[in-house]
């Protein structure tokens, strides 16, 4: 089967198609033939060598997707063959086919297309988990949503609106500003430079807001602690830009409360995985989350699509098409 794989962290170049032996089903897994993998952040960290670094090379990157089980091994009863099932953590999934736990799987409803569901499962669970469960927003809340054109910032904006909340979307360039606004952002700051607080505070009425999403990197956080209200949450992800270095505790304005969301403690058992992915896939089917695929790659074309999310100039969800 064709795969994609590294041999030493680096630039995108290092990705290569290789040929790998077909995957065997264990006991308790599936093989499934995969439809469409998911590009994710987790990916260029691990491509780059800040995640991973333990696991010997070649490894096959990815992690996410969706597609149909087409062997089942000894003592699985969860999922069968044929039907069609996503994922949110299964190394290597930048591959045609994958030997996956079934516990590991969900079901796609009959009314959810392959990619989809391979594009609303780690960024979707990422965005219910900062969004209901990190920091549940109330109704009136005010949120400041970072990369709010990126595929994330996209699912949380309008899983902050079905909770009765405000948003405050932060974009790196103008034209991304009507892709925030279409997925619900009140009010869309266009910055490239990490000066955003002032007009954030203006925008929630001179107090500040309630939580901040911040996945950008250092060169935002500053900003980010002055754009909150007092008793305000900072909700910080992504390590793949890093963090903002030491911290005196004693040093944080506001009485604000800072963390760092990781979406796996959000789905730690099958039973939440199943119950958060099932919530996703009922927005979804009754029109309340749209799920907006930016582009599409062939699997050849992995480096092509790293290199396009490095940029910072995507919208939306990055797929492979094996």
């Amino acid at each position: 089967m064709r795969s994609i794989v590294m041999n030493g962290p680096g630039a995108p170049d290092v990705m290569e198609l290789a040929e790998l032996p077909d995957p065997v089903a264990g006991p308790g897994e599936v093989v499934v033939e995969i439809a469409a993998a998911g590009v994710n952040f987790m990916d260029i960290g691990a491509r780059r060598g800040l995640i991973w670094a333990d696991m010997p090379n070649p490894k096959v990157l990815g992690v996410e997707g969706a597609g149909r089980v087409i062997a089942v091994g000894d003592g699985v009863n969860s999922v069968r063959l044929g039907e069609r099932v996503s994922w949110v953590y299964a190394p290597g999934s930048y591959a045609e086919r994958l030997a996956i736990p079934a516990s590991a799987l969900v079901r796609i409803p009959d009314a959810i297309d392959d990619r989809t569901a391979a594009a609303v499962m780690m960024q979707g669970l990422t965005a219910s988990h900062f969004t209901t469960d990190f920091y549940p927003v109330q109704r009136g809340d005010i949120a400041l949503v970072h990369a709010a054109a990126g595929g994330l910032g996209l699912l949380m904006t309008q899983i902050i609106k079905l909770r009765g909340g405000n948003v405050i979307g932060r974009v790196s360039s103008a034209e991304k500003v009507a892709v925030a606004k279409e997925a619900g952002a009140d009010h869309v700051i266009v910055d490239a430079e990490g000066n955003f607080a002032e007009e954030a505070i203006r925008l929630s009425g001179g107090e500040g807001v309630h939580v901040v999403y911040d996945g950008s990197g250092p060169k935002t956080f500053q900003g980010s602690l002055d754009a909150l209200r007092r008793c305000g949450t900072f909700c910080w992800y992504g390590p793949v830009l890093g963090g903002p270095g030491p911290l005196d505790i004693m040093s944080l304005p506001k009485s604000i409360k800072l963390g760092y969301a990781v979406f796996l403690d959000h789905i730690h058992t099958p039973a939440l995985l199943r119950a958060h992915t099932k919530q996703l896939f009922d927005w979804i089917e009754d029109g309340s989350l749209k799920v907006r695929i930016g582009a599409t790659y062939p699997l050849a074309e992995a480096a092509a699509a790293h290199a396009a999310m490095e940029s910072r100039a995507t919208t939306g969800k990055l797929l492979l098409i094996p």
